[in-house]
């Protein structure tokens, strides 16, 4: 491992250079900032053998872009794509945003926005169910969002006009934009070519591993591979606990050397307990989402985290339902049926044929569930007692804050969502007895009457 060669008072920098690899597997001069690719391209070659060795990843550094092709072993619905504004993409964007990125590898050095508009349109008319109207306002602004997300990762650069224009007459409006072209090149890298599935499952690790004929199962994993795989999950998952993995994962996670390789390439901090493992971002630059925060939602997700936690170990009350958490079927179900089958190539169609006939070995654990209905009635009283300090928005829409909060918790592992409710997953014991302080700040030098204004703070 190269990591252990470095002296120590570079070893810092290059901790940042991975971290930065591993939580934007696209990087470019602008993207996610200008300091990002120079870090990257000075620490390359060493960074290119040790993210090959620990994780199986392969890092593409060139002098404008560095590409990290990472090895996916679950689908994971917790990280889509998002706009500036912090909203998810829908399957409308999701398919603009591929219509572009295939016409602006078509293009030339430069493409107003209307006539990208016009390359995505006549693409989508080939696809049953997409169709991009310039007519319609809301085909416009999602097509916006398709083309902002691309902006924002350097695909293309404004040159002139307003995208905001565009989207609010196509007729007077227009915009113009640069293409570079390595970054449109390194963006779309499939392990796989998508015209040679059936299934989504083909994108997964083992999707092409071999297959016992009598049972059905997949080939024994070398341990090479086992330890790649639980160092994956170890910096892509929020926390990886031992219920999660087969007999060999387990083993893995429970060796010290494993998760000690990963603290020394990233320089996070593991925190080890019975139920599992977690690696804390002491440097709050590798996660994709702060917790604890500010803002109303957070501060709702922690005050409902220890909620819930005084719940499970409330002796006067009545003991909780338990199951296993689902597996994913119903969502590869979900993306398979979205494929175009009139794209698939049946003579090469060879990856994720079968899904669902792998045998992990993992045991269907159980945990706690809790009810949609206690949720809401816990989130009513939070408002009740808490809510003269949440943003105005959601003093106004508590369902809406239930379901923001709920879907915070469930990103970073502390329940997962089912029907009807939430199951209560070991690590939200760690926010248990949640303190919360209201401070009353008076205005200075006000004009008018003093008043007081409130904000609560959990911790």
């Amino acid at each position: 491992m190269r990591a252990r060669e470095i002296p120590s008072l570079a070893l810092d920098s290059y901790q940042r250079a991975a971290r930065i690899a591993l939580s934007n597997h696209l990087v470019t001069s602008t993207y996610p900032d200008r300091i990002a690719l120079p870090l990257l391209r000075r620490w390359a070659t060493e960074l290119r053998e040790d993210l090959l060795e620990l994780f199986g990843y392969r890092l593409e550094v060139t002098e404008t872009t560095a590409r990290l092709f990472p090895v996916l072993d679950q689908l994971d619905a917790t990280q889509p794509a998002r706009t500036s504004s912090d909203r998810i993409f829908d399957r409308r964007r999701y398919s603009y945003l591929a219509l572009a990125l295939a016409s602006l590898g078509r293009a030339g050095n430069q493409i107003t926005l209307s006539e990208l508009a016009d390359h995505v349109a006549a693409e989508a008319g080939q696809v049953e169910g997409v169709e991009l109207e310039a007519d319609r306002a809301a085909d416009r602004d999602a097509f916006v969002d398709a083309v902002g997300w691309l902006a924002a990762r350097g695909a293309i650069t404004l040159a002139d006009g307003d995208a905001g224009g565009w989207a609010s007459n196509p007729s007077s409006g227009e915009a113009l934009y640069d293409i570079e072209r390595s970054v449109v090149v390194a963006m779309f890298r499939p392990p796989r070519a998508v015209q040679h599935l059936r299934s989504v499952t083909g994108l997964l690790a083992g999707s092409d591993a071999p297959i016992d004929e009598d049972d059905g199962t997949v080939s024994p994993t070398d341990p090479k591979e086992t330890l790649r795989k639980v160092r994956r999950a170890l910096i892509e998952r929020p926390v990886v606990l031992f219920d999660d993995l087969d007999h060999d994962g387990r083993t893995a996670l429970a060796a010290q050397r494993t998760v000690a390789d990963v603290e020394l390439l990233t320089g996070l901090v593991s925190e080890r307990r019975a139920e599992g493992v977690t690696l804390i971002d002491t440097s709050g630059r590798m996660s994709d989402i702060r917790f604890p925060s500010t803002g109303t939602i957070a501060q709702v997700a922690l005050l409902l985290a220890g909620e819930i936690s005084d719940r499970i170990v409330d002796p006067d009350a009545a003991e909780l339902p338990r199951h296993p958490i689902p597996d994913d079927d119903g969502l590869i179900q979900h993306l398979d049926d979205a494929i175009p089958g009139g794209g698939i190539f049946d003579a090469l169609a060879e990856f994720g044929t079968e899904p669902g006939r792998v045998d992990d070995g993992i045991a269907s654990e159980t945990y706690p569930f809790v009810e949609n209905s206690w949720i809401a009635a816990t989130i009513s009283d939070l408002v009740e007692r808490f809510g003269r300090t949440f943003a105005a928005q959601w003093q106004a829409d508590p369902t809406g804050l239930r379901e923001r909060a709920v879907t915070m918790l469930h990103r970073l592992r502390l329940v997962h969502i089912v029907s009807g409710g939430v199951l209560v997953l070991p690590v939200i014991a760690r926010y248990r007895d949640v303190m919360v302080s209201v401070r009353d700040r008076t205005p200075q030098d006000s004009l008018f009457d003093n008043t007081v204004s409130t904000e609560a703070e959990a911790t």
